[in-house]
Parts: structure tokens; sequence; C-alpha cells
């Protein structure tokens, strides 16, 4: 799939925007998960990229892709790059599909690093038989607050 081809078909925000944003430090176990907020508390809107085409059967295929940047300081701590965050002003902008003079590229940048918050999220985040809110907070504070049985 390629820039050219994608970007003429559709630009998009991720569909649903995101919470939160999970990544964990690389390394030997045991690896500490952490979560990203913006520090506004709104969601996260990633850039996007969509195609629809046919097999050589006939069949419709749709790809889908998160673009991706080198990472903020507060990102490069975990990991050296990060997807790209839109900020809702940008959203009409990379959406428009007609515009074709004036090419989005200068919003495939990190966002600040003082835009965003991170805190460290429970180990078992990792497990996908673990699901529930909690898991988002460090496993001692949730422990302390009754939420997870550690």
């Amino acid at each position: 799939m390629s820039w050219k081809l994608s970007r003429t078909v559709l630009r998009g925000a991720v569909g649903g925007n995101a919470d939160c944003l999970l990544d964990g430090k690389v390394g030997k176990p045991p690896k500490q998960p952490y979560v990203f907020d913006l520090a506004n508390g709104k969601p996260l809107g990633f850039a996007g990229l969509w195609d629809a085409w046919k097999d050589e059967n006939g069949h419709w295929l749709q790809s889908f892709a998160i673009v991706t940047t080198e990472a903020n300081d507060l990102m490069a701590r975990i990991h050296p790059r990060m997807p790209v965050i839109l900020n809702p002003r940008d959203y009409d902008r990379w959406l428009d599909r007609e515009e074709t003079e004036r090419l989005p590229l200068d919003l495939l940048r990190p966002l600040e690093s003082n835009e965003m918050e991170m805190a460290e999220a429970n180990p078992k985040v990792g497990n996908v038989r673990n699901n529930g809110p909690e898991l988002m907070r460090a496993a001692a504070v949730a422990s302390e607050d009754g939420e997870l049985p550690l």
C-alpha cells in the first residue's frame, strides 16, 4: 500500500479515537507497561491510512495502518517511536481528500511532551484474560483501593 494511493483514497483519524495509549519498556522481564494520556483528559486521535482494494479473486479487502513518527521526549523513555497523535484542530485537514496541493506532511510529527501524561499501568494488562479499568493504574495503587487482588 503506497502513501500516494492510500492518501488519495482516504486520510483519517482512527475511528472511535482512543482514551489512552499503552506501551511497555522493552527488555528482560518484568516488563513495566505505561499508559499515556492527553494532559487535558480528551481522547487521542491517531493519524491513519485506509485503503480498499480487490484481490486476484475479486474479493474486496480493506487495509488500515496507524502512522508512526519518532518519539517525543516523554515517549522516548519507553520506545523510539510513537503514533502520530493529531490535534483536534487538524482533523478536518487530515481527512480532506480533495486537497492535493498542500499535503498534510507537516502533521506527521510527535505531539509535544507537555501535552501528554505518562503513568505506570498494572503489569497484568499484558494478559488478554485480564480486563478492566483498574489495569490502567499501577498495581500497588489498585491493590490499596481493593480493586485488584495481587
